[in-house]
């Protein structure tokens, strides 16, 4: 979230934009950032951001790594509340610099939020309104900004940071936080109500399976057979909704590959974790403001191949790419990860047709069916439920293609009997009895992990 030497520029740069802002006749930026701060505290902030205006070369700024330029603003925030004698405290004068801090190197009201571990995505809808989602619920927090120019700042930061842009001609835009998180921003003409900021928070802690199960989103035994997958090089497609998981998931999987592959990720906005020592990272760009330069996931998966991967996980598949995927996997790369937005194990396969299509080669139906059920070997099925618990609903074995239908035979399923008093989903994860054809693979492996985990309970 903050700025360091490195990645601050002289020109263009949204710290520049922001002393631009910060001047006596355009407004100050403040007010309101913070809900325990008393009105007066308010107005003192606001006071003391325009005379550091004043006092302070801001756009020097950005020749200071961000140690250097937070430690210029305390010394003249203290000088200022010296010179005036403010009657506050040593807590509240050191949270009033903090948060003018924030204001002029961070992100501003949205720093108090991404210092919490609790809050899973931030959504901001306008400057008055922003809801943030803790253990899957949502809800609205204090935090607001002081307009929609206070929340075009602070979006201009977050963009300009990873060099792209964002105005009229260009009202959508993807970006990242330094700490990896993913955002998405949408402003007027196309957002009715003001800037809408979306954050997707990026784990700092890296995830393991003991986690999952400690969360109840799968059992040992699925475990166990999902680490047996991974090893034994089949393909994996993992599936669910927004919010569901799954690139949590495929973080989780992924750590099973053997260190000594090399890996490949693609990626539209990185978040993937992986902690091999051999990998290669790639992402997608979006066109320049003529409209060139685009590189897509198709290509970086074209290109991929030339790369000499043991294994491509691509982040999300969504387009064209997945033709490229399929061959990919049918040519050699076993053992690839990637995820999909689908309601079901059906409903991604249906949507994998949807996106070969999309590939402008026309392709009989049998033909690309015939390539999905030899590409892919697992389906896996998340879900975000009421209670706010992403849990693994469903693993599917690939079977094959019986005339023109791919048939897929469930492993493991959650069989929900209903809810309790709290609001939470009761349910059980159990196997269907069906022993899976990749049982052999494992086997032949050394990965026999016994034919008792797909036995159902009693």
């Amino acid at each position: 979230m903050r700025f360091n030497g490195s990645n601050m520029k002289p020109e263009g740069t949204a710290l520049a934009s922001t002393a631009g802002r910060l001047s006596p006749t355009s407004g100050r930026l403040g007010s309101g950032m913070h809900a325990g701060l008393s009105q007066n505290e308010k107005e003192w902030k606001q006071e003391i951001i325009h005379r550091l205006v004043k006092m302070l070369d801001l756009p020097m700024l950005v020749n200071l790594s961000d140690v250097e330029a937070r430690s210029l603003i305390r010394e003249s925030c203290e000088s200022v509340m010296a010179q005036e004698s403010l009657p506050f405290n040593i807590p509240t004068r050191q949270r009033i610099m903090r948060e003018i801090e924030n204001e002029i190197l961070g992100l501003g009201p949205l720093e108090q939020l991404l210092s919490d571990a609790t809050i899973s995505d931030i959504l901001v809808n306008g400057p008055g309104q922003v809801y943030i989602e803790r253990h899957g619920k949502l809800e609205l927090s204090t935090v607001h900004f002081d307009s929609d120019l206070h929340l075009m700042t602070v979006i201009d930061r977050i963009v300009s940071r990873v060099g792209r842009r964002i105005d009229e001609s260009s009202p959508m835009v993807d970006a990242r936080l330094q700490d990896g998180s993913r955002v998405n921003v949408i402003i007027p003409p196309l957002a009715i109500d003001g800037p809408q900021l979306s954050v997707r928070r990026f784990s700092v802690e890296c995830l393991t399976m003991e986690h999952l199960i400690a969360l109840h989103e799968l059992t040992p035994s699925i475990a166990k057979v999902l680490e047996a997958i991974v090893r034994a090089r089949l393909n994996v497609l993992i599936s669910g909704g927004t919010g569901s998981g799954k690139t949590t998931l495929l973080n989780v999987l992924s750590s099973f590959i053997p260190p000594d592959e090399r890996i490949v990720t693609i990626e539209d906005s990185a978040e993937l974790q992986l902690q091999q020592p051999h990998k290669v990272r790639l992402e997608t760009r979006p066109p320049n403001i003529e409209g060139k330069g685009e590189v897509t996931q198709r290509d970086l998966v074209r290109n991929s191949l030339r790369m000499r991967p043991d294994r491509i996980i691509i982040g999300e598949v969504r387009g064209p790419e997945a033709l490229d995927m399929l061959q990919a996997m049918n040519t050699g790369h076993d053992g690839s990860l990637t995820t999909i937005h689908a309601n079901s194990a059906r409903d991604a396969m249906i949507r994998v047709e949807s996106m070969v299509a999309m590939s402008g080669i026309e392709l009989p139906t049998r033909q690309v069916r015939g390539q999905i059920s030899s590409a892919l070997d697992i389906i896996i099925q998340l879900e975000r439920q009421e209670d706010g618990v992403r849990r693994l609903t469903s693993i599917q074995e690939v079977q094959g293609l019986e005339g023109e239908v791919i048939t897929l035979s469930e492993i493991f399923s959650f069989q929900r009997r209903g809810m309790d008093r709290d609001g939470a989903v009761v349910g059980d994860f159990v196997a269907t009895g069906v022993v899976p054809k990749f049982q052999g693979r494992l086997r032949q492996r050394g990965l026999d992990i016994g034919l008792e985990v797909y036995e159902p309970a009693v």
